[in-house]
């Protein structure tokens, strides 16, 4: 396994935000964390980076303890993209080359540019790099933090919410391209995520938080209806769509209608036989 999340307490003052979380990630995998807003999916982000300081447990990568690593040896194992990221007077191109920072010593090599280069084609940004990220807007902003964190070639790709301020055309390409890179590069992506229906496309495995713990580990597989409507505390109607399973949440109207189709049609099952 690439990375192992062992009995992680994190507390904020007095409070309890997370408490004994355990799970772990492997090359080639997606995760992602779910959970209603305020259940700790981004502290739990952080502290995987070591951003926030955890009150118990550890946090490990390739063997090596997140908490005993200095800041540039965090970054060339884990490239984190924020929910909000900040905008200033600085260039696409000088943007994403600030993420080469953990491997350059002297100088910006030949290798660092091409690597530079490569990121901003391939998340189709070339037509931007001159631009200044002020003059952008959030979700070219987006994409070029997370170009960024490519850079650095880390083992594994932390992202907050990556999708929140994209359309859905680059929801679909970032998203896509996000499982690409894992899979080809053998390294691994931990995502937060609100949005049930990407997380079941794009994501291999799924960590449920209900109340600072996890109440639900699961591969795609092993998502049902049961574990959904216990963390989100809203009745939901599963389906397969193209071949994937599509959550649908319905209000009081919309379930007494599926019980009264389902009432129906077994009535005309059963005087059929």
């Amino acid at each position: 396994m690439i990375l192992h999340v062992d009995g992680l307490d994190f507390h904020y003052k007095s409070t309890p935000v997370l408490r004994d979380v355990h799970f772990s990630v492997d090359e080639g995998e997606v995760l992602a964390i779910m959970g209603p807003n305020g259940v700790g999916k981004t502290t739990l982000l952080k502290c995987m980076n070591a951003i926030h300081s955890p009150s118990g447990g550890c946090v490990m990568v390739d063997g090596a303890d997140v908490f005993q690593l200095r800041p540039g040896q965090i970054a060339r194992r884990l490239g984190y993209v924020s929910q909000r990221a900040e905008t200033g007077r600085m260039t696409t191109f000088d943007a994403v080359l600030m993420g080469r920072k953990p491997h350059i010593r002297w100088n910006v090599s030949e290798n660092d540019l091409r690597i530079v280069d490569s990121a901003l084609k391939r998340l189709r940004l070339e037509k931007l790099c001159l631009r200044y990220l002020d003059e952008m807007s959030g979700g070219e902003v987006q994409k070029v933090c997370i170009a960024r964190a490519l850079v650095q070639e880390p083992r594994i790709l932390l992202l907050d919410e990556p999708t929140s301020s994209l359309d859905l055309r680059n929801q679909v390409e970032i998203l896509g391209l996000v499982r690409a890179v894992v899979k080809s590069h053998h390294v691994a992506a931990i995502m937060t995520m609100h949005d049930l229906n990407q997380a079941l496309r794009y994501a291999d495995k799924f960590v449920f938080l209900r109340g600072g713990r996890i109440h639900a580990a699961a591969d795609r597989d092993s998502v049902n209806e049961a574990i959904i409507e216990e963390v989100y505390g809203v009745r939901v109607h599963m389906e397969e769509v193209a071949g994937r399973p599509v959550v649908v949440p319905m209000d009081d109207t919309e379930e007494r209608l599926l019980r009264e189709h389902d009432h129906a049609h077994h009535h005309e099952y059963g005087i059929s036989q």
